[in-house]
């Protein structure tokens, strides 16, 4: 990882300019200044809270470590130091990331609907499966049927990815184009525009009974695009044979899981193998 190599180059650079052999330095006397140095270069990423503060610290630091003294205290090289300040920018990066998946933002669920979101894990792993298939395809695009917290992970993670939201809940009509109207019902009365348009579809069906997997089998006919494609089905253990007989899926060992704690137990299907992710695909029972 970065910052390993980071740590080493520096604890390098610090060591090859002083006499000192052992290089346990928890256990030097905390006086000496080169162990504060290094103290220093170990814990700044957590001291600071804002790359701008690390590498207005790490600047200040380094003058003062830089400057004439007594001690003749060791300097980074300027390639040490543009390492820092990188490592510190990936740090701040990556806390933005994590706040803004903490600030996902869902309407209350409607019960009568049939509205259960899934929990954070779960909806972070189907969003990261299929932002990474969206990188197969030179132009790629989602379906999302009837999930919509899936759909506001994906535009949390990625707001570019191009995603299409098919849900009954008018609600969700705060997503603009991005959101389709759907009864499953009426499976394939859906814009003509959307037709064989999605590469990648991931459906969540509102009940768990055949008929409603049957219809929206029927929704799935009408929006895959030709060729290659990935599908990805959430819905109940129940349905695990239907799956495979209407949409030739197969489950993974991946268990998806709902914020409300639902009795059911809940599967998810693919028509691809995901190799380690997801699980895996499940050994077939003979």
């Amino acid at each position: 990882m970065r910052h390993i190599y980071f740590i080493e180059m520096v604890i390098t650079e610090l060591f090859q300019q002083t006499e000192l052999n052992s290089i346990d330095y928890r256990v030097i006397a905390p006086t000496h200044s080169l162990f504060f140095r290094l103290n220093f270069i170990f814990s700044l990423s957590k001291m600071m809270e804002t790359a701008e503060e690390s590498n207005a610290a790490a600047n200040n630091y380094i003058a003062a470590a830089t400057a004439s003294s007594d001690d003749d205290p060791p300097m980074l090289s300027s390639h040490a130091m543009e390492a820092l300040k990188e490592f510190l920018m990936e740090q701040d990066r990556g806390a933005d990331v994590a706040a803004a998946e903490e600030e996902v933002e869902l309407v209350k669920e409607d019960w009568n609907l049939s509205q259960f979101w899934y929990d954070k894990a779960t909806a972070e792993t189907i969003a990261n499966e299929v932002l990474g298939l969206c990188c197969t395809f030179e132009s790629p695009s989602i379906a999302c049927i009837a999930c919509p917290t899936l759909f506001a992970y994906l535009k949390n993670m990625d707001p570019n990815v191009p995603a299409q939201l098919l849900e009954y809940d008018k609600r969700f009509e705060q997503y603009g184009p991005e959101f389709t109207f759907y009864d499953y019902n009426l499976p394939v009365d859906l814009p003509d525009s959307l037709k064989h348009s999605f590469p990648i579809i991931v459906a969540d069906p509102p009940y768990l009974s055949r008929e409603c997997l049957e219809k929206v089998t029927q929704t799935i006919s009408f929006l895959l695009r030709p060729g290659q494609s990935y599908l990805l089905l959430l819905t109940g253990e129940v349905q695990r044979h239907r799956a495979e007989e209407l949409l030739g899926l197969r489950p993974c060992g991946f268990r998806p899981c709902h914020s409300s704690k639902l009795g059911n137990e809940f599967c998810l299907f693919t028509n691809y193998d995901p190799g380690l992710r997801l699980g895996g695909w499940e050994q077939e029972q003979e």
